[in-house]
């Protein structure tokens, strides 16, 4: 059961944001249509939305090594692939998003620091770019994971 969850965490996490995206969105068109008034705090919500969203999908796609970097070096160059060009990718990958973690975590800091609030809902903006670090790890940790299965043979 866990391991289950953990294989799919990803997209099932995907599913609720895009049931809460799309939910939002349905009942912002159904009101504007009714009553002639849009709810504003529903872009603010979609758009946190679509950021886990990303983060999320880029973890569920190195963790099913269908990412255009890796299964382009794998078709491409099957040999050297495995054993030069994967291991160097997922090095760059790491490192890339180390920075975006990195950046993410200075501009928290910032918005802590500020006391910024979102225009909608007027709660902390630092909760929605929360995602980006958070995501990003679990990205690493994806890259890694499929980076170890894809040299060890697809094993493990």
């Amino acid at each position: 059961m866990l391991k289950k969850i953990y294989e799919h965490f990803e997209e099932a996490t995907c599913v609720v944001l895009l049931v809460i995206m799309s939910l939002l969105a349905f009942v912002n068109v159904i009101t504007r249509y009714f009553i002639q008034y849009s709810f504003a705090f529903t872009e603010e919500v979609e758009v946190a939305c679509l950021v886990w969203l990303t983060m999320l999908g880029a973890a569920a796609g190195f963790r099913r090594k269908i990412h255009l970097g890796f299964d382009l070096l794998s078709i491409r160059f099957p040999n050297l692939g495995k054993n030069i060009l994967l291991p160097l990718a997922s090095i760059l990958t790491i490192f890339t998003v180390s920075a975006l973690i990195w950046f993410s975590v200075v501009q928290i800091r910032v918005e802590i620091s500020l006391d910024t609030m979102t225009e909608a809902l007027n709660i902390p903006h630092w909760l929605y770019t929360l995602a980006m670090p958070a995501g990003g790890i679990l990205v690493i940790l994806r890259v890694i994971e499929a980076a170890w299965k894809e040299l060890m043979g697809g094993k493990g």
